[in-house]
């Protein structure tokens, strides 16, 4: 088991019940799940998780993110009837009163976004339904979110039909299965320290929250999902910012949660217990970004990560329950683009 142990005092607690927002484990982050790409949302008291589970999606209920593990049913909400090949990575999202989990199937070249809904977290689901994307590229890690009052998509895909890089891609959409408008590249992995290990070389996983200033952030993992170099980074919108316009968004300057000192960045320190942290969830209230949390507390967070010790492979993910807070006045800085060097606002901090 792993532990990290921390305590919250009576203010935080209290400022955590007055919001709404659950506490973390006080006591320990621990292994869970066997499993890679958790994304869990908070409904009221209860939590739900999704995942690949049985050539189809599972979905899995609990009290709390550590109670997820030990949930006694999971409930097969959706099966690859179609024949349609991997499925990868599902996303958890809640609008209109409906849950929405976009996931992606495919083949090789052939993987592409759909989505599944239903008016319950846990059964209801019909069939699904491809997610029209611009240019209809491979595309995987998809999510849903809503930023100042538009609807938005982030993923991962190929700027063309062959895969030397794994980009971030946003577009607006007018429905949960439809884009409109181009899409958008926010970010590629050029940066040495995402470029360890490749072929190819990998942004991926992005997740979207808001700062306590408002500012968009999506957090992504870099580096190849097969290696313990395997890491989560920052991309955050000036304040003010063109979600759609590249030169908007500033990146960390390395890696923020990853088991290499080499590939952190200045002043944070790599993971203890575990090896490659990354495709992480943040447990947001109805998985909304409105929902983020302020400064101050830490708040729960799961990730999938090999034990130290264990040889590093995709058979030996498993989820595990942690915490994040917002670290104040960090600088992101880049050279040789359009727009100001330098831009200073909230980090990340994670903890196993």
């Amino acid at each position: 088991m792993v532990r990290s142990r921390f305590v919250l005092g009576a203010l935080v607690l209290a400022l955590v019940a007055a919001i709404g927002l659950p506490a973390p484990d006080v006591a320990e982050a621990a292994q869970s799940i066997r499993a890679a790409d958790p994304s869990v949302i908070r409904v009221d008291g209860t939590y739900h998780s999704v995942q690949s589970w049985n050539g189809g999606l599972g979905v899995r209920t609990a009290s709390s993110p550590e109670g997820l593990a030990g949930a006694p049913v999971v409930h097969q909400v959706w099966s690859d009837t179609r024949n349609l090949g991997e499925v990868w990575a599902p996303e958890f999202s809640m609008e209109g009163g409906r849950f929405y989990i976009h996931f992606a199937a495919g083949r090789g070249a052939a993987h592409r976004m759909y989505v599944i809904s239903s008016a319950t977290p846990n059964s209801g689901y019909g069939a699904e339904t491809k997610v029209a994307l611009p240019d209809d590229k491979w595309a995987i890690d998809g999510t849903m979110f809503t930023f100042n009052g538009q609807r938005w998509f982030v993923w991962s895909g190929w700027s063309g039909d062959t895969s030397n890089e794994q980009n971030l891609y946003i577009a607006r959409m007018s429905s949960p299965s439809a884009a409109t408008g181009g899409r958008y590249i926010i970010s590629q992995p050029r940066e040495g320290w995402e470029r360890v290990v490749g072929n190819p070389f990998i942004n991926e996983g992005p997740e979207p929250i808001k700062d306590p200033n408002g500012q968009l952030h999506v957090v992504y993992s870099a580096n190849g999902s097969w290696s313990d170099q395997y890491c989560l980074a920052d991309l955050r919108l000036r304040a003010g910012g063109d979600p759609t316009y590249v030169w908007d968004w500033y990146k960390s300057n390395g890696c923020l949660f990853g088991s290499n000192r080499g590939t952190m960045m200045g002043g944070w320190d790599p993971t203890l217990f575990v090896d490659g942290p990354g495709h992480h969830t943040f447990v947001l209230l109805y998985g909304d970004i409105a929902t983020s949390p302020p400064a101050g507390p830490r708040f729960p967070l799961m990730f999938h990560a090999v034990p130290k010790g264990t040889p590093y492979s995709w058979e030996n993910r498993y989820w595990y329950t942690g915490s994040f807070c917002w670290w104040g006045s960090v600088t992101y800085s880049r050279a040789n683009v359009p727009g100001p060097n330098n831009d200073t606002g909230w980090g990340l901090k994670f903890f196993e």
